[in-house]
């Protein structure tokens, strides 16, 4: 794989998953990694702008040919039932390049209570709705943040993993907001 898109939470907002729907046809990745919490807006959260989980089922499963998906934990039994990929996994382990990644949601595993990793090894998580790069010596902890709900005056946004580098970028504008490692 040359180019990963990585996206999170987006929590049933037909506004910003068109957007992110933009930035994939301008990025071209090779394969879309969906960190969780898709459909449902959950308890916690305001509601998204347009939210509307039958346009984001419709969207989502146009793209079920390059997708992989991490449960999130608002994502149930019943939203897999009308998506057209699976989406119930906990967490996958990548191989990008000479980085292993462990990919999951981040409510069960995250950045204080890690799973068992090897040294240099990079915890990739959502949830928190916050970007984030955290060097913690055994682990590097990387967040795309949110595509709809995003939160700690933090951006709408999603990530791209292209030979060996992770960029945050900008979900409406695609412009490339933080990077690592840094050149």
């Amino acid at each position: 794989m040359r180019k990963l898109l990585i996206a999170s939470d987006i929590h049933g907002s037909a506004y910003y998953l068109r957007s992110l729907m933009d930035r994939i046809a301008v990025e071209a990745p090779d394969r879309i990694l969906l960190l969780g919490d898709l459909l449902y807006h959950g308890p916690r959260n305001d509601l998204p702008r347009d939210y509307d989980p039958k346009a984001c089922i419709e969207l989502l499963n146009s793209l079920k040919e390059d997708v992989f998906c991490i449960r999130g934990n608002c994502d149930t039994e019943v939203d897999q039932m009308v998506l057209d990929f699976p989406i119930m996994a906990d967490y996958a382990v990548l191989a990008l390049g000479d980085q292993v990644v462990y990919a999951t949601h981040g409510h069960h595993f995250g950045e204080a209570n890690p799973p068992a990793l090897h040294r240099g090894d990079i915890l990739l998580c959502g949830h928190t709705h916050v970007p984030a790069c955290a060097d913690h010596g055994d682990f590097i902890y990387l967040n795309p943040g949110s595509v709809a709900i995003p939160k700690a005056g933090s951006h709408h946004g999603y990530m791209v993993w292209e030979e060996g580098v992770f960029y945050w970028k900008d979900v409406e504008s695609g412009e490339v907001l933080s990077v690592w490692p840094e050149a």
